[in-house]
């Protein structure tokens, strides 16, 4: 098993400060863990004759937010595996348990992103990223493709690409994104958005934008090459897609960082032609937000 601290290492480390009520229930755990596990809160209040609310209480001096996630994570560790349970599965890579406070999870998160960040930069080309810039800055028409998570970095793209003043245009149906890819041309360029590179209608999606002429570009991981494999240019965003339930729920966060480079890029292209632009994309919603009163 891959835990920080199992449970019985906090009950004993926790012993000392607990109330003399609390440490008999501590006892209890630690005599016989293997009976806890099939207890109700009822049950075990009885064995040690002590009320509910005890109980209660010394689960929340382990830090568990109640005796539930305290009896799951005591019969986890005493199977040696996740049992399958409606209240907590397992969390795929991110290191979050149940006994975690709230305050906590800003750092958790924001040293997660740090390393999906450095990871990107290591695989990123500036080659790539300045290729990529050239086929965005001077296309007839834009299409942009992503499915699940990614269409948020595929969102924020044709947000972005729409301010520039280019011609773009994005389908969250799979099905209109390939009948969009097939009317492409030689003038224009599809952008493709998938971390794991597999997607199926993504894939589809490029690999028929490129039959029908157009340039194509993928942001994608560099594990899987079957995305880049229908792209004239691929911009990799690291090799970590970490999961929670199983969905690869924190792969946006490079794949944004991406957009963000393909966007300052343009501007830097040509910078008086795209800051004009942006100056008036700015001034239609000029209006559009509450000024001082």
């Amino acid at each position: 098993m891959q835990h920080d601290i199992q449970v019985l290492d906090r009950v004993k480390s926790a012993y000392a400060t607990l109330r003399p009520s609390e440490q008999r229930v501590a006892d209890q755990v630690l005599a016989d863990p293997e009976k806890c596990t099939r207890c109700t809160i009822a049950e075990l209040a009885d064995q040690v004759q002590v009320s509910q609310p005890t109980v209660v209480r010394f689960v929340q001096a382990l830090g568990f937010d109640g005796y539930r996630s305290f009896k799951y994570c005591l019969l986890r560790d005493r199977s040696g595996k996740s049992p399958k349970s409606p209240y907590f599965d397992h969390l795929g890579d991110f290191d979050l348990k149940p006994w975690d406070r709230l305050e906590d999870l800003p750092l958790k998160e924001t040293r997660i992103a740090g390393r999906l960040l450095e990871d990107a930069l290591k695989f990123l080309s500036a080659d790539a990223l300045s290729r990529a810039v050239r086929m965005l800055a001077t296309a007839r028409t834009i299409d942009i493709y992503g499915v699940e998570n990614s269409v948020t970095p595929a969102s924020d793209l044709l947000t972005k690409l729409t301010y520039l003043g280019l011609n773009c245009r994005m389908h969250t149906d799979t099905y209109l994104q390939q009948i969009s890819a097939a009317h492409l041309g030689v003038a224009d360029v599809a952008v493709a958005v998938s971390h794991s590179g597999c997607s199926i209608d993504t894939v589809k999606a490029l690999k028929q934008a490129r039959k029908a002429g157009a340039g194509t570009i993928a942001i994608t991981s560099p594990k899987e090459p079957l995305l880049g494999k229908y792209a004239d240019v691929c911009l990799s965003t690291g090799g970590r897609a970490l999961s929670i339930y199983g969905s690869a729920i924190f792969s946006r966060i490079p794949d944004l960082a991406v957009v963000d480079l393909l966007y300052m890029g343009i501007i830097q292209s040509d910078y008086e032609r795209f800051s004009r632009r942006l100056d008036k994309s700015g001034a239609v919603i000029a209006d559009r937000g509450y000024g001082d009163e």
